[in-house]
């Protein structure tokens, strides 16, 4: 019997521990377990995890944080705080040490007052916090470089370590970018270090784990550079050494003994430097690697380094480096040919079946100086033949050099291309399959959301908008991968940003691009075209366009509203100011007429306008609408910042900017003077129209593309907003008819020419089978993949209340439709996953939802009333934590806590 009572009691036990909230997913810094933290203050962030449990709410915390290594001790400990918050939790204990680790743990009450377990600890080790910090020396090469074709500079030091290593960081930048290398073997698994940044003012550092690659005794450090964004061509006019002629490292090595004891390896005087097989390499043109320049084992210890030259060191500044804050680039998927085959001209060329951004990987063998040339383009021609002429003036080739001797293994270094075929030129013997792997390169950023439904063509174009962002999410948003352009253009940025979030955690990602529009944007307040700026300086500004410029306020504010993080909007909200300032200042009577502008860029035109029926858009009604969108951010902003003062002053402000729209644009009719798609959307969308005329407008809207045969004809401005002002009205089955058309110009018309990513003209390949003008057609371009936020927060429903941002308070609202019989939608959040699951089945709705614990939601199920509504079979006034309000405009409003709910409501 007591054998028995013990055996209940141990069950018993095991299922209250089964039934109790963990804690997981610990973050510092939106980061798990970072290196280089150089935030005096950091924030951390944790995730509950409450099993099957339902309405699981946080309702106190409690945070410990201690020292790690000599002198451990507790540093910070919260004791019992009262408050639902598990984001952005900012350390306030003692002062921070440069290079020390530290460990945290946290541990919650949930909301029947039952505590958990501590979760498991988290690390992170601080940066460097000052200049003074670095003791290593910039060393550029000591030999004359070939000005002309730069081969990448190599730079080495041997050194002794004479104790068992406990730890060791290795912390590295470089004018240029850099490879480096420990005894022979790879330092970390990034590429197109340190990234681009306004490198006169922010230059990003990184570091590295490198406790296992060193060894008692003998080591050896190796560097590889090249010329990069930072001396490379870059920008228009075959421009270069944009930031500087030099090419340079900064490299220090933090070494503890398992006695206590330290060393420090830097970059000085005493380090010797030469050249190797990279003997070319720039962004757009691609690189050479000649096997027969390789010096074996140059990065070990072993190495005889006595002919090579010494390094000159520099006295460039270290007070411009910052620890990185975004996820560095990084291989992904690879991809082996579909389809080998020879064009027309007689060229060999291997389909990779996807438009990707990466490069390719050989498998050769040859003799000594044997030449491989590899070319690369995203489509074929009419004809079949390859084609590079919309590349413009890059030449995209990587060419490989062999030494004989046995199979050799190419890949490029400090360059990448955008690509589905390569042309193969100088290899002597048929290409074979297994000898070619495609990589996908891109910024290492956590995949966020799902979407798929039942219509196969919307599941291929949520393929070519995640695609077009994974191409172009490349350390800065390019516009595109390919061409000799490649650049962060902010208006493709910001019609994207929110479609962004739901792809991938980009939290990180903009959050260190924001900081370079900050960083380059002009005295005057003017916002450049292109962040970091390479086409313009402080006396030639280049920037100001209305939709591109708004970039500073608009991504800003997108991304508070993703990802609930105030520290966004603060670190940017004097540059939020200046460029609404800077309207300001270029407005007469409060109307913005002035000034150069993209307007609806790309937007519908016919070739022969005779007939009117280009949509064509007044760019200052269109500059209008972003002035009053840009104070209304502010005014949003202000508020939940607390700047009371501001608040009042831009809500004046935008009283007035809209009331001189409605004066210059509008007729007494409610006609705006711009009969055009995009003028409608804007003025809809940012809420230019007193709310009498607002019905009226929509219903122009929805007849305007009625006149179109239900088409678009909106360019990067009115696109992204379109189908969402359609919903918003009302118009929700013209918005479906629109995503599915499948005739220029429409969303889904690229998807039936064969397109694997976003173009950048809806008819970069015309039905005929010919090309758009080569001088700008990119077939690799996300901007237009922006409709991706409609599907996610429209179509699924997924979304979150502006007021609980960050999916703290989510909505669920699916809109059924499109002939859709299914549509799955999974989102992760800050608080975990959201999904929106609906179907048809026999005209009875079914929608499954999943709510993240220490979340709220509202679940708005279509139906003409609560009491059709069930929920696991049950009336959902039936079931405890659930309550249902009265139908309101077809749809059932249901409050739920976290856990995962079946809905059902009957075919009326």
């Amino acid at each position: 019997m007591r054998k028995i009572i013990l055996l209940f009691i141990a069950a018993h036990l095991a299922s209250i521990c089964m039934a109790q909230v963990k804690v997981r997913y610990l973050l510092t810094e939106n980061k798990i377990d970072p290196i280089s933290i150089d935030v005096l203050n950091p924030r951390f962030s944790w995730q509950l995890n409450a099993g099957d449990k339902r309405n699981v709410m946080q309702t106190a915390y409690e945070l410990r944080v201690s020292s790690i290594g000599k002198g451990k001790h507790e540093v910070w400990k919260t004791g019992k705080i009262m408050s639902d918050e598990s984001m952005y939790i900012t350390y306030k204990g003692e002062p921070l040490a440069a290079g020390q680790k530290y460990m945290w743990q946290v541990r919650i009450w949930d909301n029947t007052g039952k505590a958990s377990a501590w979760s498991e600890p988290a690390t992170w080790q601080m940066g460097m916090l000052t200049a003074a910090d670095w003791k290593a020396k910039w060393i550029t090469p000591g030999f004359k470089e070939d000005s002309v074709n730069r081969p990448s500079p190599l730079f080495r030091k041997g050194f002794s370590l004479t104790k068992k290593v406990k730890s060791a960081t290795a912390y590295i930048t470089s004018h240029g970018l850099y490879e480096a290398q420990i005894n022979g073997h790879r330092v970390g698994d990034a590429y197109l270090t340190p990234g681009w940044t306004t490198y006169n003012k922010r230059l990003q550092y990184q570091a590295y784990d490198v406790t296992n690659l060193l060894q008692p005794g003998a080591n050896a450090v190796g560097t590889t550079l090249g010329s990069g964004w930072y001396r490379g061509h870059i920008g228009f006019s075959n421009q270069q050494n944009y930031y500087g002629k030099d090419i340079a490292l900064l490299f220090q090595l933090e070494v503890t003994y398992t006695d206590g004891t330290t060393a420090t390896i830097i970059s000085d005087e005493s380090w010797k430097s030469s050249t190797g097989p990279v003997r070319f390499a720039e962004i757009y043109n691609g690189a050479t690697i000649d096997d027969r320049m390789q010096q074996k084992n140059w990065s070990t210890a072993s190495f005889d380094d006595k002919s090579w030259s010494g390094v000159t060191v520099k006295d460039y500044t270290k007070s411009t480096l910052v620890a990185t804050v975004n996820e560095p680039v990084k291989k992904h998927e690879t991809f082996k040919p579909v389809k080998i085959f020879k064009t027309p001209k007689g060229e060999e060329v291997i389909d990779f079946g996807q438009n990707l951004v990466g490069w390719v990987q050989i498998k050769v063998r040859g003799n000594a100086g044997d030449t491989i040339r590899l070319s690369h383009a995203e489509i074929l021609d009419k004809p079949g033949n390859f084609y590079t002429e919309n590349l413009r003036a890059a030449r995209a080739q990587d060419i490989y050099i062999l030494k004989g001797g046995g199979e050799e293994v190419f890949e490029p270094q400090f360059t990448w291309q955008g690509f589905r075929y390569i042309k193969v030129e100088g290899y002597k013997k048929d290409l074979n399959a297994a000898d070619f792997t495609a990589i996908s390169l891109y910024s290492d950023m956590k995949p966020a959301g799902t979407f798929s439904c039942s219509n196969e063509m919307i599941n291929k174009l949520q393929h070519n908008i995640q695609w077009g962002q994974k191409g172009n999410f490349l350390d800065v948003p390019t516009d595109c991968p390919q061409r000799d352009e490649r650049l962060g253009w902010t208006g493709d940025a910001q019609v994207f940003s929110r479609t962004a979030t739901y792809n991938m955690n980009v939290h990180n990602f903009f959050t260190k691009w924001l900081k370079d529009v900050a960083a380059d944007q002009y005295p005057s307040g003017s916002v450049p075209f292109v962040i970091p700026d390479v086409l313009g300086n402080n006396k030639n500004e280049a920037g100001g366009s209305t939709g591109w410029a708004d970039v500073s306020t608009i991504i800003p504010w997108n991304m508070y509203v993703a990802y609930g993080d105030k520290q966004i909007l603060e670190n940017q909200y004097a540059s939020m100011k200046a460029w609404v300032k800077y309207m300001q200042d270029k407005s007469k009577n409060d109307l913005w007429n002035t000034g150069n502008h993209f307007g609806d860029w790309l937007f519908y035109s016919v070739n022969d306008d005779t007939d009117g029926s280009s949509a064509i858009t007044s760019k200052y009604l269109i500059a209008q609408c972003f002035y009053a969108n840009s104070t209304q951010l502010m005014i949003n902003t202000a508020k939940v910042l607390g700047k009371k003062d501001d608040e009042a002053y831009y809500t004046d402000l935008l009283a007035k900017i809209k009331k001189a729209f409605f004066n210059e644009y509008l007729t007494p009719n409610g006609l705006i003077s711009s009969d055009t798609q995009t003028a409608y959307v804007l003025a809809l969308q940012f809420d230019m129209l007193p709310e009498n005329l607002r019905q009226q407008a929509a219903q122009r809207l929805a007849n305007n593309i009625a006149r179109y045969g239900n088409h678009l004809t909106t360019g990067f401005l009115g696109t992204p907003y379109l189908c969402n002002v359609l919903s918003r009205f009302g118009h929700e089955d013209v918005a479906y008819k629109l995503l599915l058309q499948d005739t220029y110009p429409s969303w889904l018309y690229p998807v039936k020419m064969g397109a694997t990513t976003i173009w950048e003209r809806w008819d970069g390949i015309r039905p005929d089978g010919t090309l758009e003008t080569p001088t700008m057609n990119s077939y690799n371009h996300y901007a237009y993949g922006a409709i991706g936020d409609w599907m996610y927060r429209v179509i699924a429903g997924i979304d979150t209340k502006e007021a609980g941002p960050g999916y703290k308070q989510i909505v669920i609202k699916p809109t059924i439709g499109g002939n859709l019989n299914n549509v799955v939608a999974d989102y992760e959040t800050n608080y975990g996953k959201v999904s929106s699951h609906w179907k048809l089945d026999a005209g009875n709705l079914l929608l499954d939802v999943e709510i993240p614990a220490n979340t709220t939601a509202t679940v708005y199920i279509p139906g003409s009333s609560s009491s059709a509504v069930l929920e696991s079979g049950k009336a959902i006034n039936a079931v405890p934590g659930i309550t249902a309000g009265d139908a309101t405009d077809g749809y059932v409003a249901v409050n739920v806590g976290s856990g995962v709910y079946h809905f059902s409501i009957a075919k009326p």
